[in-house]
């Protein structure tokens, strides 16, 4: 369990970011429908012989907007797949200053992922890139990746320093609720 702020605008920045992020994931979360609804119509046309055409685009922008606009929330709820046997076992202080040390590599994953898909994007619209059947500008496809990265920058640096300051209380990391 992550660390939650307890000073004032900590608090209102974390309960407004995890509300966001919590809508984002859902718009995620139509894009797989929206992906899993496409392939289902696929395939049920099948024994007709006839497809749903663009499908594989369709797909590949569904499952791109559901995997990138999630992780931002996932991050803020503390649900991605961690295993924290050593650190329960480690005093507070010390345990916080892990997590700390965690969100901040996490945020600089997430800000090399912006920069760098940044980069290809921006190449990608210079040259008109479109997808293959539908001829949807690539940069559809980079979207989410970029505002989920953005969106997982700023939730990562807000968890390294909720965590930091809590190690510099020594309280116990995820034991502070907002």
């Amino acid at each position: 369990m992550r660390e939650r702020p307890t000073d004032g605008v900590l608090v209102r920045l974390d309960r407004w970011l995890t509300r966001f992020a919590h809508l984002v994931a859902l718009l995620g979360m139509l894009g797989l429908g929206g992906a899993m609804l496409a392939t289902v119509l696929d395939v049920g046309l099948r024994p007709l012989d006839e497809g749903l055409f663009g499908v594989v685009d369709l797909v590949q922008l569904g499952v791109m907007a559901a995997a990138w606009l999630a992780i931002p929330y996932a991050f803020l709820t503390d649900s991605h797949v961690s295993v924290d046997l050593l650190a329960q076992t480690l005093p507070s202080r010390f345990a916080s200053l892990l997590k700390a040390l965690g969100a901040g590599l996490a945020a600089g994953l997430m800000a090399l992922i912006l920069f760098y898909g940044w980069q290809a994007a921006a190449q990608q619209a210079q040259f008109g890139d479109l997808s293959q059947t539908l001829g949807l500008p690539r940069t559809w496809y980079w979207a989410p990746l970029l505002f989920g990265a953005a969106l997982s920058v700023l939730a990562t640096v807000l968890i390294a320093v909720s965590a930091l300051l809590a190690a510099l209380r020594g309280a116990p990391p995820g034991r502070e609720r907002a």
